[in-house]
């Protein structure tokens, strides 16, 4: 039988990032919509968690988790915003 659980690092990178969502990006996104404008202190903040570099491995800088971990931050980002899911989809894996 397959085993669809989460990691206990996944799940605690899907709680932070949940968190991190629901108190920093939401409040501001309508006026990211509205203005157009890049939300470049929320790239900052992650960056600071660690999450820009969270599919990169630890010897070249990153956190070295999963690439679920990181598909999990996408989803998380884009639950509450979609075009900052997109730029940090963007940022990240290219």
């Amino acid at each position: 039988m397959l085993n669809f659980d989460l990691t206990e690092e996944e799940q605690q990178i899907k709680d932070t990032i949940r968190g991190f969502c629901e108190e920093e990006i939401r409040p501001i996104v309508q006026k990211i919509d509205d203005s157009g404008e890049f939300p470049e202190q929320i790239f900052k903040s992650l960056g600071d968690l660690g999450f820009l570099g969270l599919p990169i491995g630890e010897e070249y800088g990153g956190v070295g988790a999963s690439t679920l971990a990181y598909v999990i931050c996408v989803e998380e980002i884009a639950r509450v915003c979609a075009s900052t899911a997109l730029g940090y989809a963007a940022h990240v894996s290219l």
